[in-house]
Parts: C-alpha cells; sequence; structure tokens
C-alpha cells in the first residue's frame, strides 16, 4: 500500500492518540512520538505502530504521533483510519 496525501485521525482527549501520516516516497518508517507516557511505554507504542504498518504492507511513510494515553488498539485503529484517508 502506498500513502498518497496526508492524513489525520484522533484527538487530544485523555486516553487516546492524535496521528498524522504522510507520504515518505523512498524514504522508509519516520516516526515522531510525543507521548505522556514516552519514558515506561514509548517502546510498545511503536512497535504496534510498527507492527501495524508489516500488516498493511506500508514501506515508505512518515508517522507523526501525540499520544495522551492510548491502549494498543486505540493506536491501531487511529493509525490504520489515517493510512485509509490518506489513499
Amino acid at each position: 500500500m502506498v500513502i498518497d496525501k496526508p492524513a489525520r485521525a484522533g484527538t487530544l482527549e485523555s486516553s487516546d492518540i492524535y496521528i498524522m501520516v504522510q507520504p515518505n516516497q523512498g524514504q522508509g518508517i519516520e516516526i515522531q512520538l510525543d507521548s505522556i507516557v514516552l519514558k515506561q511505554f514509548g517502546k510498545q507504542i511503536e512497535n504496534v505502530m510498527r507492527q501495524t504498518l508489516k500488516d498493511l504492507e506500508i514501506e515508505d511513510i512518515k508517522i507523526i504521533a501525540n499520544d495522551r494515553g492510548a491502549l494498543d488498539y486505540t493506536i491501531r485503529a487511529r493509525l490504520e483510519t489515517a493510512i485509509n484517508r490518506a489513499n
């Protein structure tokens, strides 16, 4: 799957995550994560994002995420929604 245009999903409410995706043609996967729980769960959040991208067969994407304590299933849902909006 290829990202054609920028898109976003989510909110900045508590227990949610705001995700913006952008095309990153030929540059691979780039993740910029800001989170209130970055020290505790930053690697887990990034792992959920990378697994979601792998499942969707996306290799070139830039993700800008602002997390407010979202659970794994919320992170995955927001990322999938943003990607679907970008196509």
